[in-house]
């Protein structure tokens, strides 16, 4: 019986292939503008392998993601009441 020792995080980016399908959570990130930021995290955790180490570029992220989660919230509020004020 052979026993297997899980892998720890890979958090080297993949290189997505013709047939594959883009995480869903990929594109989320993507439409959010924030993949640059992203990628900044990714590669930070790939060089060091403690996040620690890595709190720029997480802040950098949090504060991207925080700036479109708010854009957005804007944008839904403008359209309910565009949505409103047409009935």
């Amino acid at each position: 019986m052979s026993t297997s020792v899980p892998q720890g995080h890979n958090w080297t980016r993949q290189v997505k292939k013709d047939d594959e399908e883009e995480d869903p959570l990929d594109q989320l990130i993507t439409r959010s503008g924030c993949a640059a930021s992203h990628f900044a995290v990714q590669e930070c955790m790939a060089q060091h392998q403690d996040w620690r180490r890595c709190q720029p570029q997480v802040q950098a992220f949090r504060d991207c993601m925080s700036a479109q989660q708010a854009r957005r919230r804007e944008e839904l509020q403008r359209r309910k009441e565009q949505a409103s004020a047409q009935h």
